[in-house]
């Protein structure tokens, strides 16, 4: 079945730097846009990060362009998002996504996520 496995998470202090990991499994991962999606304490659902299927487009959020890189390695069924310069209000569970390479489609699952804590 589908599997998608977020690591990497952890504690670190304002200006430092992690990188999350999503391991997929049970699909076709070339197949697949595949999406970092945090959520805050006590907040909504943002969008962070998406890789595409070819060509190697990438996007970001205002919020984290010129900090964050999404990556992926067709090889290994996984995508990687380094975090530099966070900040305090990166502070989020990091949620691992992935849907159809078309305007319409849902993100349709989801790994169960890793927690960033960043300390001021």
């Amino acid at each position: 079945q589908v599997q998608l496995v977020e690591s990497g998470g952890g504690l670190v202090q304002s200006g430092g730097s992690l990188r999350l990991s999503c391991a997929a499994s049970g699909f076709t991962f070339t197949r697949y846009w595949m999406y970092w999606v945090r959520q805050a304490p006590g907040k909504g659902l943002e969008w962070v990060s998406a890789f595409n299927t070819g060509g190697g487009g990438t996007y970001y959020a205002d919020s984290v362009k010129g900090r964050f890189t999404i990556s992926r390695d067709n090889a290994e069924n996984t995508v990687y998002l380094q975090m530099n310069s966070l900040k305090p209000e990166d502070t989020a569970l990091y949620y691992c996504a992935r849907s159809l390479p078309y305007s319409d489609s849902p993100l349709d699952y989801w790994g169960k996520g890793t927690l960033v804590t960043v300390s001021s």
